[in-house]
């Protein structure tokens, strides 16, 4: 059974939701002091919306656009007295300076191969 959009994640429902392994996420809210999922018993993590929200903008900008983590800190820190983290369309400036000088067509090819790369790796 699916749960409401408006429930509670899991760190282990969100790692499968995007195929992201726990430490990642783990590893990106030490990176983003956006993303502060609540810690109960064990320590155990339960993403709220926004939380979750976050996590698949982050998720989104770092594997399917090609940011590096600290090109998703500051086009979050840029949005951050805009409103919701992320809900603008990201620009080029923060792109790491190398991927913009490449042409569109490489860095489409790169990304697929990065994409490939990532679904062999999680088949091991």
């Amino acid at each position: 059974m699916d749960k409401s959009e408006d429930a509670f994640r899991t760190i282990g429902e969100i790692s499968e939701e995007l195929g992201v392994a726990h430490h990642i996420l783990r590893y990106w809210e030490t990176r983003f002091p956006q993303l502060r999922p609540m810690q109960r018993a064990g320590n155990r993590r339960y993403y709220r919306p926004d939380d979750v929200a976050l996590v698949r903008r982050i998720h989104q900008l770092v594997n399917d656009e090609g940011y590096t983590i600290k090109g998703v800190q500051k086009l979050l820190e840029r949005k951050k007295g805009e409103g919701a983290a992320g809900e603008a369309s990201p620009t080029t400036e923060a792109r790491p300076a190398v991927v913009s000088a490449l042409p569109a067509d490489l860095v489409d090819r790169l990304q697929a191969i990065r994409d490939d790369l990532a679904r062999a790796l999680a088949e091991v």
